[in-house]
């Protein structure tokens, strides 16, 4: 019975540990994904914005849209934790 105990105990564990690791690869890779994404649109925006004034709204507007890809990736991972 003991052993039957422990077994249970040890999938309990896994179970969460293995949540917990879900958790942090999806926040984890959303965020190396915007990483990659901001830079080739911060290094464009700031070209834009040399040349042009007046596109400086429009260029942060685009440069604040992949952030939101990590705010959907914290999202996942506070459903898988609750």
């Amino acid at each position: 019975m003991a052993e039957l105990d422990i077994a249970v105990q040890v999938a309990e564990a896994s179970q969460i540990g293995l949540k917990a690791l879900g958790a942090a690869l999806s926040v984890g890779l959303t965020g190396i994904a915007t990483a990659i994404a901001e830079m080739s649109i911060g290094s464009a925006a700031v070209g834009a914005t040399a040349e042009n004034k007046d596109v400086f709204g429009l260029v942060l507007l685009l440069t604040v849209i992949p952030e939101t890809i990590v705010i959907f990736g914290l999202v996942v991972s506070l459903l898988m934790l609750f």
